[in-house]
């Protein structure tokens, strides 16, 4: 039955991406363009801000940047994420299978590059090729860590993918009921997520969680 479910995920099956295999990143950071404006004459008065601006790239150095930083997030490659937004890469970028950096970051459990693109603006509302927020795959593959950090961000817990899953749902039907999966629908319910939203057969949370014999995630439920 979780192989016919698992389309909802970012595998890298025919109906997923989440375990894709991405090549390693190979050219070099784009160079932005270079500046218009006069202003590099006159002295700044203090200390560059941390917080600056990142550069203005033409359209075509944009997109390579963008894809280039969303192969090094697939590559769970810190330093080269770090280094292209930096240059200006845009974590919210999509390509073309719907993924950005913080989406894929946020499926896969890839921490260190899932904060880096917290950091640099990404848009915890933003939804994959399956309808779905980064918080959703991550509350299926067990990544307790991951989904602490999302709901942090303010990944909305209760959102619905196409497939008529929550976050809660697809922690319960797509893999085991074993402790990572209890920590996760703690973790949702603590953030005040729904239970009693029913998935397309009509089932609430509970209801899935009894069917399935994870009764450790039904306790948590009735409690």
């Amino acid at each position: 039955m979780l192989a016919l479910l698992s389309g909802c995920t970012t595998a890298a099956t025919p109906q997923s991406g989440a375990q894709a295999s991405s090549p390693q990143p190979s050219s070099p950071v784009p160079t932005p363009a270079a500046p218009t404006s006069t202003a590099a004459s006159s002295p700044s008065p203090g200390p560059a801000s941390s917080n600056a601006s990142p550069p203005k790239l033409s359209p075509e150095v944009q997109t390579e940047t963008d894809q280039q930083l969303i192969l090094a997030a697939k590559a769970n490659d810190v330093a080269r994420v770090r280094e292209l937004i930096a240059a200006g890469g845009n974590v919210n970028a999509k390509d073309d299978i719907q993924d950005s950096a913080f989406l894929y970051a946020g499926a896969e459990g890839f921490n260190e590059v899932l904060q880096l693109t917290l950091a640099a603006g990404a848009d915890v509302r933003s939804i994959n090729r399956y309808g779905g927020t980064a918080l959703i795959p991550a509350s299926e593959h067990g990544h307790t860590e991951t989904v602490r950090i999302l709901i942090a961000a303010g990944v909305p817990v209760d959102h619905v993918n196409n497939l008529g899953w929550t976050a809660m749902q697809e922690a319960i039907l797509l893999n085991n009921g074993g402790p990572k999966q209890q920590d996760v629908v703690r973790q949702l319910l603590a953030a005040g997520a729904n239970p009693n939203i029913r998935d397309p057969q009509g089932r609430t949370a509970l209801h899935n969680a009894e069917r399935l014999g994870f009764k450790e995630i039904a306790a948590l439920i009735r409690g």
